[in-house]
């Protein structure tokens, strides 16, 4: 299994849960498994083309998906997900 690692603002779309266990495949299939059971967490995380949406940074074993392949990277059994949505300030 893949956990799945759920920042506080998506929550309240998984029942509350911090962290969720998914099958893995690449990413896109994760975030698929998320959708299936808990509607509406595609919508936060990729944009209408199905793109990871700007604002929103997933890791996968401590490294940036953006310098891997992206939705495309492959996930496997005992790797860590975390979806870190990006924070501004001045």
């Amino acid at each position: 299994m893949v956990m799945v690692r759920i920042p506080t603002p998506l929550r309240g779309l998984c029942g509350g849960a911090a962290q969720v266990e998914t099958a893995g495949g690449d990413l896109a299939a994760v975030i698929a498994e998320l959708e299936d059971r808990h509607a509406g967490i595609r919508n936060r995380l990729c944009d209408e083309n199905g793109s990871l949406r700007r604002f929103v940074n997933i890791y996968v074993n401590g490294e940036d998906i953006r310098f891997l392949a992206g939705l495309s990277t492959v996930v496997e059994d005992g790797d860590d997900v975390s979806i870190v949505p990006a924070i501004a300030g001045g």
